[in-house]
């Protein structure tokens, strides 16, 4: 059975997130204390909200929200601002560069992001930020 169209945009999000060099990815893992030292970007599935519903023939008007999280860990806080920031950047360039994710959706597009700072006990403090990313597709079933 083929995968719906929600998984399908979800994973080839995650694929984009692998093309990028010295960053560790995941999806839907729990957050750790430890961070890998090129920095962490996990995916998380998010909210696929309320669709739109269009007649004739019925299809499912989706804009999922998607979630983005960029952790860098560094006792240093400009290599921690440095780092993220290129990771940021990248993550912009690659969404740029191919905004349907192979086709999977019909556009992919980043929102604002919400930058959190952790201390961690004995550790180095964490740096991280929350990017949205909006997924419009379409489907035939609500749950397609």
């Amino acid at each position: 059975m083929a995968d719906s169209t929600r998984e399908t945009a979800l994973n080839a999000l995650l694929a984009l997130l692998e093309t990028i060099d010295g960053i560790t990815v995941k999806r839907n893992e729990p957050e750790t204390v430890t961070i890998p030292a090129g920095g962490l970007v996990s995916l998380r599935d998010g909210d696929p909200g309320e669709p739109d519903i269009l007649l004739s023939p019925t299809t499912y008007a989706w804009e999922h929200v998607a979630e983005i999280v960029v952790q860098k860990q560094h006792v240093d806080a400009r290599i921690r601002d440095r780092d993220i920031d290129v990771i940021l950047q990248a993550i912009d360039i690659a969404l740029d560069n191919d905004s349907t994710l192979g086709g999977a959706v019909e556009m992919a597009r980043p929102g604002s992001p919400e930058i959190i700072t952790e201390a961690v006990e004995s550790a180095a403090t964490i740096k991280a930020v929350l990017v949205p990313v909006i997924l419009e597709y379409t489907t035939k079933t609500p749950l397609g």
